[in-house]
């Protein structure tokens, strides 16, 4: 695409510089005419199809050697852009009564002396931007081998890099160790478990009560101690089962006595 354009299907932008597989095929001829030299010559126009990428609208550009620039002829719009010559950092082409005038050649006598002045002007920064060049790239083999010395020993930095990294298991080039990095990894402390448990203990217990309860901790051990008990019976009750000494129903009946003699252990205890 020759310059910035708008899509006539979806009215999206096609930027410059965009390749499409256009037909290309021959619509024309133009005629230059050429006074001076009393010669004619022929130019041939040239249409493009296209397809945008877009919604595969259709886009028809020719070409126009008049004007030496491309038109668009059906399917966009060209997009019209405005800038500063300043920031563009450009010069300002002459408009078309300035040409004519510069073909005169009273008028350029009349600008000749500005002409020369302002080259007198520019003459002292051009030699000096020359002098300026000249220096830079008066030896070309000694910069280059500087450069390609630069390339060497930087790739022989990064291969050492990426062996030691290696070497450490990484899959990351570490970069050069700096005395920055080195203050700030021996400023970090790293907190171990044993003195997140001490921690956690002496919180326990600050927290916890320094009176004691013997009531409630001796029934505690009791109640323990009988747990403990009736899950040996229940233990050897069910090994003699496996073994076959002891018939299901008397296992039941031994285990509903048990269960019986608990309850009413725990009801004295409780008393």
């Amino acid at each position: 695409m020759p310059f910035n354009i708008w899509c006539g299907g979806c009215n999206s932008m096609i930027a410059k510089g965009v390749r499409f597989n256009a037909e290309k095929k021959q619509v024309g001829n133009y005629y230059s005419t050429k006074i001076s030299a009393k010669t004619i010559d022929l130019f041939v126009i040239w249409s493009f199809t296209m397809k945008s990428a877009c919604c595969k609208h259709e886009i028809i550009i020719q070409t126009d050697p008049k004007n030496c620039e491309y038109v668009i002829i059906s399917g966009a719009q060209r997009k019209t852009e405005d800038f500063d010559i300043e920031d563009a950092e450009t010069f300002a082409l002459p408009a078309d009564e300035e040409r004519g005038k510069l073909a005169d050649p009273f008028y350029r006598l009349e600008h000749q002396e500005e002409d020369l002045q302002k080259k007198k002007e520019a003459e002292p920064v051009l030699v000096r931007l020359q002098r300026v060049s000249d220096s830079r790239h008066s030896n070309d083999y000694s910069l280059n081998r500087a450069l390609r010395d630069r390339l060497r020993s930087q790739k022989k930095r990064v291969a050492e890099e990426t062996e030691v990294a290696r070497k450490m298991g990484l899959g990351v080039r570490l970069l050069p160790p700096s005395s920055e990095d080195a203050a700030a990894a021996a400023a970090v402390r790293f907190s171990s478990k044993f003195e997140k448990n001490r921690r956690d203990k002496r919180a326990a217990i600050k927290a916890a009560s320094i009176f004691v309860e013997p009531s409630s901790s001796a029934s505690g051990s009791k109640r323990l101690e009988l747990e403990l008990k009736r899950r040996k019976i229940k233990a050897a009750t069910a090994s003699a089962l496996l073994a076959g000494r002891v018939k299901p129903s008397s296992w039941q009946m031994a285990h509903i006595s048990a269960s019986g003699q608990t309850q009413r252990s725990v009801a004295v205890v409780r008393k």
